[in-house]
């Protein structure tokens, strides 16, 4: 899989300074990205808890190919760059 053909979500809200992070690191190596915001959506937050056993942002789904996705949910810029970079994903 190419990085162009590559999908990015970020789940995120408002106020997060880690999803901010998240975004001006993607924004800054011109990796286009989809934001799902959650901020006043508890639905949104209920998928994450389904898909991921987590409530929290950002997260940060990275395509494996066709409709799959696996989600990096550590904090920290660094396991976002390790997984774009490898394409493995934490």
């Amino acid at each position: 899989m190419t990085e162009n053909t590559q999908k990015v979500i970020v789940w995120s809200k408002k106020g997060c300074h880690y999803c901010q992070d998240v975004k001006d690191y993607l924004t800054e190596n011109y990796i286009p990205y989809t934001d799902i915001d959650v901020t006043e959506n508890d639905n949104l937050r209920d998928v994450l808890d389904a898909k991921y056993g987590i409530r929290y942002v950002p997260v940060v789904e990275i395509s494996t190919g066709s409709n799959d996705y696996k989600a990096i949910t550590d904090i920290g810029i660094e396991h976002l760059a390790k997984a774009l970079k490898t394409k493995e994903v934490i």
